[in-house]
């Protein structure tokens, strides 16, 4: 019986780890793929069948991916979109989190319904609104209007308002029969408190800006004003593409996102996982 037990644990486990590796490759070949190609030269690329492994290595293809767009700007714009942003995200979502979850005023759940509304709705139908906010305050083609879209965050108000929820409302009573005001008792009690959860909504915000495409692409035209997902869909042509090219580009283009998982590789999971359960 023992054996009979071992042997289908052992079976279920030895599955278990194929489907992991099995779903592993899957996800990492595509990227496997990008890093070939920019190897290749373009008629490599649309070789039938596939050619997996280019017939000469050489760095032509990151060179004209180089002088095809001004990468610099792109990396400037792209940090500083992916700040603010995270910036934005947690000290506002921080501030109305507390409110909806510890204090009472009027209108309070009245306003938190047209919270969760804006999180039902899909994004795109804000783009006309913000684009001629910002157009008709000449502010396109700034670092501003790639931010604007993030200036408040319907899902880290929800988010941390949930955290401040999971928070006995005896530590901020205490705090208020200590003599703290309302708003010492939030940023020196309650917000520390919610120092993962603010992590978490940090990473999540940092990787939507760095993949936000569409909204870059409308209010800057500018190219030395795009961010570096923005930049990339112009190597995109209108009949042919140099996929070499355009795939040693997108190479340069996650570097910077690389870097930062490898930094906060622990954050990063930790905060994935908290999302998960309490």
């Amino acid at each position: 019986m023992n054996t009979t037990m071992k042997s289908q644990k052992t079976l279920t486990t030895a599955l278990t780890y194929v489907a992991l590796i099995l779903g592993s490759i899957t996800m990492i070949f595509p990227f496997v793929w990008m890093l070939l190609t920019s190897f290749k030269t373009q008629a490599e690329s649309m070789a039938i069948p596939p050619q997996i492994l280019p017939s000469q290595w050489n760095f032509d293809n990151f060179v004209m991916a180089l002088e095809s767009l001004p990468f610099v700007n792109l990396y400037v714009n792209t940090g500083l979109l992916i700040f603010f942003r995270v910036l934005c995200a947690v000290v506002f979502s921080s501030m109305a989190g507390y409110a909806f979850a510890k204090l009472e005023f009027p209108f309070k759940k009245a306003l938190f319904g047209i919270v969760l509304i804006q999180m039902m709705l899909p994004s795109q139908i804000f783009i006309i609104p913000q684009y001629l906010m910002l157009a008709r305050a000449g502010l396109t083609n700034s670092i501003f209007a790639l931010v604007f879209p993030g200036l408040v965050s319907a899902f880290g108000t929800f988010f941390l308002r949930q955290a401040y929820l999971g928070i006995p409302n005896e530590i901020s009573e205490a705090a208020y029969l200590d003599g703290c005001t309302k708003w010492q008792t939030f940023y020196k009690v309650m917000l520390p408190l919610t120092g993962a959860s603010m992590a978490a909504l940090a990473i999540f915000t940092a990787v939507f800006a760095y993949s936000d495409l569409m909204w870059p692409l409308i209010c800057n035209i500018d190219l030395k004003m795009m961010t570096l997902s923005a930049g990339l869909s112009t190597l995109n042509g209108q009949y042919t593409t140099n996929f070499p090219v355009l795939m040693a580009g997108s190479l340069l283009a996650m570097i910077p996102m690389v870097i930062l998982y490898l930094i906060f590789q622990k954050q990063f999971i930790q905060g994935i996982a908290m999302t998960g359960g309490k």
